[in-house]
């Protein structure tokens, strides 16, 4: 019975030892970025992005969730937005535009950063970030879209 008890034990610790060694080999960085084309020109575009009391009406749940926003960096083209997360951790969010090829047009990246802690569930969740905000910052860019476009 204590043979057992100490192969499963023994068992146990190498398993969690195995998972930790594997999710070293991840990224404790983590970026998501979705683009769209837009036509408009980039100062429209700017109103909606760098007054976060407009973002109700394009960010998808910013009208019901507690977000606090806090711009940290405003140029012509680009925004970058921190705000605090469930986990007690600060997410870096921001937009870039571009130029587009076509004309009245501009391409619009929506980015969001994540710093992941050295724990491997914490790594491993790394993996879902996408599911979990890819089809909301989708959402996001299509609200953005049909505001300007109208």
């Amino acid at each position: 019975m204590l043979r057992i008890l100490k192969l499963g034990l023994i068992s146990l610790v190498f398993f969690a030892l195995m998972i930790t060694l594997i999710s070293l080999f991840f990224p404790s960085k983590v970026r998501i970025s979705k683009a769209i084309d837009i036509n408009s020109s980039p100062e429209k575009l700017m109103v909606l992005l760098r007054d976060t009391t407009q973002w109700k009406k394009w960010y998808p749940g910013a009208d019901s969730a507690q977000l606090l926003p806090e711009i940290t960096t405003l140029t012509d083209s680009s925004v970058v937005a921190v705000t605090m997360m469930q986990n007690g951790r600060k997410g870096v969010t921001g937009w870039n535009i571009y130029g587009s090829s076509f004309p009245n047009t501009i391409t619009l990246q929506w980015y969001m950063d994540f710093k992941l802690g050295w724990l491997p569930w914490e790594k491993f969740s790394g993996l879902l970030f996408e599911k979990r905000y890819g089809p909301m910052m989708e959402k996001g860019l299509e609200n953005l879209k049909k505001s300007l476009e109208n």
